[in-house]
């Protein structure tokens, strides 16, 4: 079940969208936090650092154990996450000096 809330939906075959809907149509939370999941992938993979506060305050509504103690730690390291998603996923123009210096 984690493989569903966790893959892009359009990963999952017809099998696994159909065990899902019947997962969260019987359990409200497991729906709750499968929504949570899903809209904290879509702030990393849309790399939207801004909208972690939305997204952590809507968490500490619902109330479920397990993402609120994921919060929490966000919280203490909100800045780091928030530029760790607005940062570009390379070391620049540092790089090739960085292999000089050790080459040296």
């Amino acid at each position: 079940m984690i493989g569903w809330l966790t893959r892009h939906p359009i990963a999952l075959s017809e099998d696994d969208c159909v065990g899902l809907r019947d997962v969260l149509e019987r359990c409200p939370e497991v729906d709750t936090a499968a929504g949570h999941v899903r809209n904290f992938g879509e702030v990393c993979s849309g790399r939207v650092g801004g909208r972690l506060p939305a997204w952590i305050d809507a968490v500490d509504a619902s109330q479920l154990p397990g993402l609120t103690g994921f919060v929490l730690h966000l919280l203490w390291h909100l800045d780091a996450v928030t530029a760790g998603l607005a940062l570009d996923c390379h070391r620049g123009r540092r790089e090739p000096h960085q292999k000089l210096i050790l080459l040296q």
